[in-house]
């Protein structure tokens, strides 16, 4: 009996290295940009993960003004500060975010359709 017990693999977690990544530091480091569909051709921006040190209000007030549409900073209880945007800006925001210094291109994801 202890030989067959040998002879059995231990158990394999095809997702530990996924959620290794996903853990800690990991995830803080991504800024993702997000696109909610609200009722019919309306729809929503979201960006996340943005470090703490910059200010959320300063950031929306230029995104505001350079792409002529309303936003608010909504604080989650997961997530944190989020900004989010009317309409579907999720380039524009990208572009921004690079241009101005604040992340880098390798360091943003752009979800949605």
């Amino acid at each position: 009996m202890s030989e067959l017990d040998a002879q059995i693999p231990t158990a394999f977690d095809p997702f530990a290295e996924a959620n290794a990544e996903d853990s800690g530091a990991g995830s803080k480091e991504y800024v993702h940009i997000r696109v909610q569909q609200r009722n019919g051709r309306k729809s929503l921006t979201t960006v996340q993960g943005l470090k703490k040190e910059y200010s959320y209000n300063k950031i929306l007030k230029d995104l505001k003004k350079e792409f002529c549409c309303n936003g608010t900073v909504v604080q989650d209880p997961e997530l944190g500060q989020v900004i989010q945007l009317q309409g579907d800006q999720r380039k524009n925001v990208s572009t921004f975010l690079v241009q101005a210094g604040i992340v880098k291109k390798e360091h943003i994801k752009i979800h949605g359709f």
